[in-house]
C-alpha cells in the first residue's frame, strides 16, 4: 500500500487537512506501506515558500512521516506538456477562450434549461468544441484553455472501487456510464492558460509517477474521481482504491477552507495543544 497527502502551499493546514493526513499515513502504517508527500503547487500565482515550509513543521509535529525527495508539481511541467501534446495530436482535447461569464451565459440561455453542475461547476455547454477543423495538426494554442472532448473521451463504462462513502454514501463499486460522464461532468479543463495545467491532469500523472495504490481524501471530491478515471483509461494508467472520508467543518456545518486560521494546525500549536489533542479534536484518537 502507498498513499499519500498533496497539499498546496496556499494558506496554513487546518483540521482537515490534519485528519486527511493522519488517516492516509495510519492506513499505510498498518498495512505495512508507504505514506508520500507531494507538494501540489502549480497555481504559482498563489503558492508561497512560507507556506511549504510550514506544512513540513506541522505534519512532522503531527508525528507523521514520509520519503524523501518530496515530489513538487511546479518541477513537473515538462511531463504534463508532454502528455498534453499526446492528447492534443489524438484529437481529444479542444482550445477554448470561454470565460466563465460566457459559459454561464450559454448554459443559462432560454433553450437550454437549468445548468446542470459538476465537479467543476457549470457543465460546458460546448461552444469551442466545435472548432475542430485544424485541432490535431498544429501546434497547441498558448493563449486559450485546454478542454477534454468528453464524447470522444468517455467511450465505455468507467469503474473505481470506493472503500469510504461518497457524499450520498456512495460505496463499493462505483461505475459510470459515457452518457453520464458526457451530461453531468462535461469537457473539463486538462491545462488553464495561466498554469499549463490542471489538477485533474496533474493529479492523475502524478499519482502513477509515484506508484500510489490508495488515494485517500474528501468526500468534496468524490465526484472528481470520475474525470480521474477516465484519464486514466485513455493514459493507460492504473487506478488506484479510493478512500473518500468525511469533511471536518465549523461550528455552522461549513466545511473548513485555508481562512480559517482559529482551525489552523499553527494555531493550535502556539495554544499549547498536543498532537494527541488534535487527534481527538478529529476522531482519530
Amino acid at each position: 500500500m502507498r498513499t499519500r497527502f498533496a497539499p498546496s502551499p496556499t494558506g496554513p493546514l487546518h483540521l482537515g487537512h490534519a485528519y486527511s493526513a493522519i488517516l492516509a499515513h495510519d492506513m499505510a502504517l498498518r498495512a505495512g506501506g508507504e505514506f508520500l508527500l507531494r507538494i501540489e503547487d502549480i497555481d504559482q500565482s498563489r503558492a508561497r515558500p512560507e507556506w511549504e515550509d510550514l506544512i513540513y513543521e506541522d505534519l512532522s509535529w503531527l508525528g507523521l512521516s514520509w520519503e524523501t525527495p518530496v515530489m513538487r508539481q511546479s518541477e513537473r511541467q515538462p511531463v504534463y506538456r508532454d502528455i498534453l501534446t499526446k492528447l492534443w495530436n489524438s484529437d481529444i482535447l479542444f482550445a477554448c477562450t470561454c470565460n466563465r461569464r460566457d459559459i454561464l451565459a450559454a448554459a443559462s440561455a432560454p433553450n437550454e434549461g437549468e445548468p446542470v453542475t459538476g465537479p467543476d461547476g457549470i457543465v460546458y455547454p460546448g461552444t469551442c468544441r466545435t472548432h475542430r477543423s485544424d485541432r490535431g495538426r498544429r501546434p497547441i494554442p498558448q493563449e486559450a484553455s485546454l478542454r477534454l472532448d468528453m464524447e470522444r473521451a468517455a467511450s465505455e463504462v468507467v469503474a473505481f472501487e470506493e472503500t469510504g462513502h461518497g457524499p450520498q454514501g456512495e460505496t463499493g463499486s462505483i461505475t459510470s456510464t459515457p452518457c453520464e460522464l458526457v451530461s453531468e461532468i462535461g469537457d473539463v479543463v486538462l491545462a488553464r492558460r495561466d498554469m499549463g495545467t490542471s489538477y485533474h491532469l496533474s493529479v492523475v500523472i502524478d499519482d502513477a509517477e509515484q506508484c500510489i495504490t490508495h488515494v485517500t481524501r474528501g468526500q468534496d471530491l468524490f465526484e472528481a474521481t470520475k474525470i480521474h478515471v477516465v484519464l486514466q483509461h485513455l493514459l493507460g494508467l492504473p487506478t488506484p482504491v479510493y478512500h473518500h472520508h468525511r469533511l471536518i467543518r465549523d461550528d455552522q456545518g461549513k466545511r473548513l477552507a485555508k481562512r480559517d486560521d482559529a482551525r489552523a494546525i499553527r494555531t493550535y500549536r502556539d495554544d499549547g495543544a498536543s498532537p494527541e489533542d488534535i487527534r481527538r479534536l478529529i476522531g482519530l484518537a
